[in-house]
């Protein structure tokens, strides 16, 4: 045997089994004597049927005597020690998650305020996660009622109920230790009476998503009929920037359409307006008004469209099956007729508004 062991007393097993069951001296000697009778391989069920401890109860009287002890080699009030030492081992049982200085601070608090085990639960876990931050939060002290009084100064700014706003500040001036504490709490209080501040209204912020919805803007050269030099008068224009902005000092007029996929494709387009008999051919439409649409820098004959030429002067639009003799002005790339409007006493137009 080594020497520490031969100067330690024989446990006496019967003596501590004995005290248990009579229930002498204080719960904190009761969980010592437990926390010994487990090191002597006795289990929880074997004391319970020698003494009638419920294993429950000895894991709550050991871990609690193993508080009270902590927190007594650190210091507590006489006030303080008195009580624990006569009940109080689930309250105690609770702060076995803090150090040795906050278990102590905790035990005193929780005596003077008369908080039970329901609420000791509360106070170290609030005073728990208070401890992680490296300094505590301005008007507030590192003291348990300090620590519950923040938890509520959070749940206050989180929530949006008035009634609730007010009952939980008053929860928090009842935990809180400091003036500084009862002072931040204070501050939301008087804020509730306070006429609520005006906010900025949000931005109207709209973001182009189509690429129709970048418009394009064309120059306008003037009406049916006019003259086949004049589409030589307007300038070529581009487009530059994410919003497609146009700066030319053209003086005459402009026309702006959606950002349709064969006016992109134009690279030099011009806008004209005229009527259906401008036309090569016939084409149904209530309004006689359309503007066309022809692109300058297409100057190559195909069968498949319709192209600008000059005829005796005037710019004319026509078709060939072969290629003309006649030099080609541009390539016709969009008729444009306007909004047709509907005819409430037509059923079929009522038909295709609501379809």
């Amino acid at each position: 045997m080594t020497e520490s062991t031969e100067n330690q007393s024989p446990i006496d097993t019967e003596a501590l089994l004995l005290m248990l069951r009579r229930k002498e001296s204080n719960w904190v000697e009761w969980g010592k004597a437990c926390q010994q009778l487990q090191k002597l391989k006795l289990t929880p069920q074997d004391i319970f049927e020698a003494t009638g401890f419920e294993p429950i109860h000895q894991n709550q009287i050991i871990v609690g005597s193993q508080v009270f002890d902590s927190m007594m080699s650190v210091g507590v009030a006489p006030a303080t020690q008195a009580h624990y030492q006569r009940q109080g081992s689930d309250s105690l049982y609770e702060l076995r998650i803090l150090n040795q200085e906050d278990r102590a601070a905790t035990a005193d608090y929780l005596h003077n305020r008369s908080i039970d085990s329901e609420g000791s639960k509360e106070v170290a876990k609030a005073f728990k996660e208070f401890s992680y931050m490296r300094q505590p939060p301005a008007g507030f002290t590192h003291h348990p009622g300090d620590a519950m009084a923040y938890q509520y100064w959070r749940y206050v700014k989180q929530q949006v109920d008035m009634t609730e706003k007010t009952r939980l500040i008053a929860r928090g001036l009842m935990f809180a230790h400091s003036q500084g504490a009862r002072s931040e709490l204070e501050k939301l209080l008087m804020a509730l009476s306070a006429p609520p501040k005006r906010t900025a209204p949000a931005l109207p912020i709209y973001r182009l998503e189509a690429d129709e919805e970048l418009p394009r803007t064309i120059p306008l050269v003037g009406t049916f009929p006019i003259d086949s030099t004049s589409l030589a008068d307007v300038p070529k224009i581009s487009a530059t920037g994410s919003f497609q902005i146009v700066k030319n000092n053209w003086a005459g007029g402009w026309v702006t359409f959606p950002g349709w996929g064969v006016l992109c494709k134009a690279e030099d387009p011009i806008a004209i307006i005229g009527d259906l008999d401008n036309l090569p051919i016939k084409i149904s439409n209530q309004s006689p008004e359309t503007i066309v649409i022809i692109d300058r820098s297409s100057t190559e004959w195909n069968e498949f469209n319709y192209f600008a030429i000059d005829r005796d002067g005037k710019l004319a639009i026509e078709w060939f099956d072969s290629e003309p003799t006649t030099p080609i002005l541009g390539k016709l790339v969009l008729v444009i007729h306007p909004k047709r409007p509907i005819d409430p006493d037509n059923p079929k137009d009522l038909w295709e508004l609501e379809d």
